[in-house]
C-alpha cells in the first residue's frame, strides 16, 4: 500500500484499520476496456483527499450535514497500487486489500477509480453473506460482457449477482440511456434485483427504497458518481439529466444506518479532468464523510 501525501479529511494514516474502524482506501486502477490506458478515473482518489484538506483544522466544528460532530474512528490506509496494463493483477491486489479490512473486522471504504473497481471490492466479502448490494447509479450495470471484457464498468452488478454470498440487490438512480438493453433489464429482475428509477424517487422520496432493504441486513453500498444530477457533480465520464440530490443520497444513507448495517461502501466515476471547478470532487468528498457517518451508527446495531 502507498501512503497518500494528503489523506483523506486529514484523517491519521494507518497502515490498516483497527477492529470497528472504517479504513479508506485509494484505487485508481481496475479493469480498462482499454488495456494499457489509464482509466478515466485515475487520480479521482487524490482529487477527492484534496477537496477537505483544512476539514482536519475544525475537529471541534459542528457538521450541520451529519448533525453533529465527526464520527471518531475511521482512518486513511492509503492507495491500492495499480498498473493499467495488468488488469488481473489490479483487481487481485484490490480483494487482497479490501479482504485485508474485512478480516480485521474493519469496514472497507474505497474511493475509486472507475466503476470496474466494485467488482474485486465484492469478491474480498466472500464467506461474509448473505449481504445485499444497496447501488446508486445512472445505469444498470448488467453486462456480461463489453468487446470481451467481463470486468469493465458495464458489468458490476452482474458479477455481483453471481456472487453466492450477495442475496439482494437494489439499484436506485435509474434514467436515460446507457449500455443496458432489454435482455440485461429482464436478467436483472429475473435475478431479483429491484430496480428504482429515479423518477421514483423525485416522485415519492426514498422511504420506498429503504422498504426494498431487509432489517439487519448487512449492505455494501456502491455510488457511482454519475448517479448523482450533473448539476451538482458534474464531473463524470457519462452525465445524465435528472439524477439524484445530494439530500436524498443523504436520506439513503441515513436511512441505511438506522435499519441495517453498512459493511463497505465505495465511490467510483468521479473525472478529475472534467473538474474545472472542483464543484465535483468537494461533492463527492462531503458524500464520503457521509458515508463514514452513517457506517459509524450502523456499526452500532451490530
Amino acid at each position: 500500500m502507498s501512503t497518500p501525501s494528503v489523506t483523506f479529511a486529514g484523517l491519521p494514516s494507518a497502515a490498516l484499520a483497527r477492529p470497528g474502524q472504517i479504513g479508506v482506501l485509494g484505487i485508481d486502477h481496475a479493469t480498462p476496456y482499454d488495456p494499457g490506458k489509464p482509466s478515466h478515473s485515475a487520480g479521482a482518489p487524490a482529487a477527492i483527499r484534496a477537496a477537505l484538506t483544512g476539514y482536519n483544522r475544525l475537529p471541534d466544528h459542528y457538521d450541520f450535514d451529519l448533525g453533529g460532530l465527526r464520527p471518531d474512528g475511521a482512518v486513511d490506509c492509503g492507495d491500492v497500487p495499480g498498473d493499467p496494463t495488468d488488469p488481473p493483477g489490479n483487481r487481485e491486489a484490490i480483494t487482497a486489500a479490501v479482504r485485508a479490512l474485512v478480516d480485521a473486522d474493519a469496514i472497507p471504504l474505497v474511493l475509486g477509480g472507475d466503476d470496474s473497481v466494485p467488482i474485486p471490492m465484492f469478491r474480498a466479502f466472500e464467506g461474509r453473506g448473505p449481504l445485499t448490494v444497496v447501488q446508486i447509479d445512472a445505469h444498470l450495470d448488467w453486462r456480461d460482457e463489453v468487446r470481451g471484457e467481463r470486468y469493465g464498468w458495464s458489468s458490476p452488478m452482474r458479477r455481483a449477482s453471481e456472487m453466492p454470498w450477495i442475496r439482494r440487490m437494489v439499484q436506485v438512480g435509474l434514467r436515460g440511456v446507457g449500455s443496458a438493453r432489454a435482455q440485461e433489464v429482464a436478467d436483472a429482475r429475473a435475478w431479483g434485483s429491484r430496480l428504482v428509477p429515479v423518477a421514483e424517487v423525485h416522485r415519492h422520496g426514498m422511504a420506498r427504497v429503504l422498504d426494498l432493504v431487509e432489517a439487519d441486513a448487512d449492505c455494501l453500498v456502491t455510488l457511482d458518481c454519475d448517479g448523482m444530477d450533473p448539476s451538482i457533480l458534474p464531473a463524470v465520464a457519462a452525465p445524465v439529466p435528472g439524477g439524484l440530490l445530494y439530500w436524498q443520497v443523504l436520506d439513503l444513507l441515513g436511512g441505511l444506518a438506522a435499519k441495517c448495517r453498512i459493511v463497505g461502501f465505495d465511490l467510483v466515476e468521479l473525472m478529475p479532468a472534467r473538474d474545472t471547478t472542483g464543484i465535483s470532487a468537494l461533492t463527492a468528498a462531503r458524500l464520503v464523510c457521509n458515508a463514514i457517518a452513517a457506517i459509524a451508527t450502523s456499526r452500532h446495531r451490530g
